[in-house]
C-alpha cells in the first residue's frame, strides 16, 4: 500500500495512516509503531523522549498523571525529587505497605525554610517517632537507651557504662542499699550497705570506681564490737586508729577513694544510733 505523505513538512510533525503513525525528524519520515493518538504518546525521536499524556517530552519518559508499576522500580541516580503543583502530592510519599486496604503509612515532609538533610544511620533497628518514644526507653545488654531531649519518663534501669553525667540537677533521689554478703562490700551492688558482725570477721572493699575518679560508700554495721572486725589494709583511719564500734547497737561509717581503692580513707560518722 503506497502511503502519501505530506509535503514540506516540519521537524516533529506526525502523520497518521490506517491507525499506524509517523514523524518527520526533519529528514525522513520514522514509523511510530503504534496507533495511539500523539497527545496519548508521543515519541520525539529527535530527543529521544517518549510523552504520555504530554505532547512535548521535556525529558526521556515525561508522564502527566498517574503511573502504575506492577514490579520493581529501581532508580539508579543519585536524586529522586517528589514535585507537583498539586500540594496533594508534592510533599508526601505514601505506602501501602502489604494488604491492599484503607490503611496506609504517608512520609510528609513539612514545607522547608532552607536545605534540609535527614541522614539515615548505618545501622539496623527500628526509628522511633515522638509519639511512641517512651516504648524504646528500656535498656539491655543487647539493646541500647534512648533519651528524650525535653522531658519524659523512664521506664527502666539506665546503664551509663562509666560515662560522664553532665550537669546534672537532682531533686527527689534515692540510692541503693543493700545487706552485704559474705562480708565483702561490693560496690557495683550499691553505695549504702548494711552489716551484721556474727563472730570475728574480715572485710573486703571490691569494685572500687577506676583511679581518678572518686567513690564512697556508707556501711551501717550492728553489734559492730559484739566480736573481732577486721577493716581492710587499705582503709586509713584518722590518727591511724581503727575506732571503737558499739557492741550491741547500730554505727555509721563512712569511706572515699580517690586512686581505684589503693587507699579507702574512712570515718565514724555515727556512733551508737539511738
Amino acid at each position: 500500500m503506497a502511503i502519501d505523505f505530506p509535503n514540506s513538512p516540519s521537524t516533529g510533525d506526525i502523520h497518521t495512516v490506517s491507525g499506524k503513525q509517523w514523524q518527520w525528524d526533519s529528514e525522513k519520515w520514522i514509523a511510530y509503531g503504534v496507533s495511539l493518538a500523539p497527545d496519548v504518546l508521543k515519541v520525539d525521536s529527535g530527543n529521544n523522549r517518549v510523552g504520555i499524556n504530554q505532547t512535548t517530552p521535556t525529558v526521556a519518559l515525561d508522564v502527566t498523571g498517574s503511573a502504575r508499576i506492577t514490579g520493581d522500580l529501581t532508580v539508579s541516580g543519585t536524586t529522586v525529587t517528589v514535585d507537583s503543583a498539586s500540594v496533594l502530592v508534592k510533599d508526601r510519599v505514601q505506602f501501602e505497605g502489604a494488604t491492599a486496604n484503607d490503611y496506609e503509612t504517608i512520609l510528609v515532609a513539612t514545607d522547608p525554610t532552607a536545605d534540609r538533610t535527614i541522614t539515615l544511620p548505618d545501622a539496623t533497628g527500628t526509628v522511633a517517632t515522638t509519639t511512641d518514644l517512651a516504648s524504646y526507653l528500656t535498656t539491655s545488654s543487647a539493646s541500647s537507651t534512648y533519651l528524650p531531649l525535653a522531658g519524659g519518663t523512664l521506664s527502666g534501669a539506665v546503664n551509663a557504662a562509666d560515662q560522664i553525667f553532665q550537669r546534672p540537677v537532682m531533686k527527689d533521689y534515692g540510692e541503693t542499699k543493700v545487706a552485704m554478703a559474705a562480708h565483702a562490700v561490693d560496690l557495683s551492688l550499691g553505695n549504702v550497705q548494711t552489716y551484721t558482725l556474727s563472730g570475728n570477721q574480715t572485710l573486703t572493699f571490691t569494685n572500687p570506681p577506676a583511679t581518678g575518679t572518686a567513690g564512697s560508700f556508707t556501711l551501717i554495721v550492728t553489734n559492730g564490737a559484739s566480736a573481732t572486725l577486721t577493716w581492710p589494709t587499705s582503709v586509713d583511719w584518722a590518727g591511724g586508729t581503727a575506732p571503737t564500734l558499739t557492741a550491741s547497737g547500730i554505727d555509721i561509717l563512712t569511706f572515699t577513694t580517690i586512686d581505684g581503692g589503693t587507699i579507702w580513707y574512712g570515718f565514724l560518722a555515727g556512733a551508737d544510733m539511738k
